[in-house]
């Protein structure tokens, strides 16, 4: 049977493995896809690196639009990255009638809508596995395992980064800045890290799994980011004592508000208790926990990043294209899972509804009274205790730290009553507010 012609965009590090993996595995591959699989042309700035990797088994070119415009070419490959001219390739690509293959998470969290628009009037398709934790096959496990399930919530740790930095931190009291500095020498972290440590890079992916959990568009300006780089070591080590661990995590939830359907779209340093499966996972690994209301909760786990694991999700979606490739349109998996009719724009829920638990530490005057103020604070925001430490402080030291951590509440209420507590006099210091999750 005639190959299907991969055109590949980029040849870094992903598109290096993709290659690679692909010439290594060939023959496995082929009897999956039922007929072979090959790049034939490569098109990267950098010709004398494409020349070298591909070793003459493909053309190579600098001129990335004749590439996709090359009639020859069946599925287009982009690993360029970036909102800019991956986006012209790509909707040029689409328009020239031709499949694509995706791992640019951060082009879909923005522009997925159009793309997956003109992809479906143009019936072509658009994979994009490799976009959402690496080798974890999470967007097929979202869109065609768990289809049968109404999708209760999705909470993933999805940036290698900053769980490689955090379990570092945890591990030897280091603070933030040392952390980062090592992660960049092991090139964990990028030179310039500020999309994976400010939690950029999980809001995008998880505005993906949103999208696919609940058939809505994607709605990355809506989402809540917040970072690791303000973290402070004092809060790893009282979170660990209270038997939680601190990760970055990506959470989107559907919930009810006053009758109306809302979805939660979240990214922020969250307490999981220590007993929990994704809380002990370390170093650079990935994880996604998923509930279903059938299945209950389901775990995902492995390395989301690297060459061959990336690659390896970027040759399960040309095999499933190459599948699907003569397939009538309207029998194909849905981009977001969900018929695009079916598509509900339900909003995203402002971070002031969020109900969860909170950790809250607070630097005080040691002096009679103080806690009994705070806590008449939170109880008129009808906040609970659920347990609290309250160092002694060290010798001739006049401050002292509480910690608290809260019943479920709403945002709302916790901001309400921060701005009071910090009102007063015997507090010296913000309050350090994280969030909670038992996901179990």
């Amino acid at each position: 049977m005639k190959p299907i012609n991969v055109g590949l965009l980029g040849i870094g590090t992903v598109g290096g493995g993709t290659f690679s993996v692909l010439s290594r595995n060939e023959a496995e591959i082929t009897r999956r896809a039922g007929r072979p699989i090959r790049i034939t042309k490569v098109a990267d700035k950098n010709l004398e690196l494409a020349r070298q990797v591909t070793a003459g088994a493909a053309e190579v070119t600098d001129d990335a639009f004749a590439l996709v415009a090359d009639p020859d070419i069946d599925i287009v490959v982009e690993l360029i990255g970036g909102y800019g001219v991956a986006r012209e390739l790509v909707m040029q690509a689409i328009a020239n009638g031709k499949h694509v293959v995706t791992a640019n998470k951060a082009l879909l969290a923005v522009h997925g809508n159009e793309i997956f628009s003109a992809a479906h009037k143009k019936g072509v398709m658009v994979a994009f596995e490799a976009a959402v934790a690496g080798g974890i096959p999470i967007v097929k496990a979202v869109r065609e395992g768990l289809t049968a399930n109404r999708i209760q919530w999705i909470a993933g740790i999805i940036n290698g980064t900053t769980n490689f930095i955090l379990s570092e931190m945890r591990d030897k009291g280091l603070p933030f800045d040392v952390v980062l500095k090592e992660a960049q020498r092991l090139g964990y972290a990028e030179a310039d890290p500020t999309f994976d440590i400010e939690g950029v890079d999980a809001a995008h992916k998880i505005t993906i799994l949103s999208a696919l959990a609940f058939g809505i568009p994607m709605q990355f300006d809506k989402a809540h980011v917040e970072g690791i780089s303000q973290l402070d070591p004092d809060d790893i080590k009282y979170a660990e004592q209270l038997g939680y661990r601190i990760k970055l995590l990506g959470i989107t939830r559907r919930r009810q508000m006053n009758g109306k359907a809302g979805v939660e779209l979240r990214v922020h340093p969250t307490l999981i208790p220590t007993k929990r499966l994704i809380a002990n996972v370390e170093g650079a690994m990935n994880a996604v926990l998923v509930q279903g209301d059938a299945v209950g909760a389901t775990l995902y786990y492995g390395k989301g990043a690297g060459a061959e694991p990336t690659a390896s999700a970027v040759i399960a979606d040309l095999v499933d294209v190459t599948r699907m490739h003569t397939a009538d349109p309207e029998h194909r998996v849905p981009h977001l899972a969900f018929q695009p009719g079916a598509v509900e724009d339900t909003p995203i829920l402002p971070l002031a509804e969020v109900e969860t638990s909170y950790y809250l530490r607070l630097r005080v005057e040691d002096k009679p009274g103080v806690l009994a103020d705070i806590t008449r604070i939170l109880a008129d925001q009808e906040i609970s205790i659920d347990a609290m430490i309250q160092r002694e402080p060290a010798e001739g030291e006049l401050q002292t730290d509480i910690i608290m951590l809260t019943h479920l509440t709403h945002e709302k209420n916790v901001d309400a009553a921060i701005a009071k507590i910090e009102a007063l006099p015997v507090v010296k210091k913000k309050v350090i507010r994280l969030r909670m999750e038992e996901l179990g």
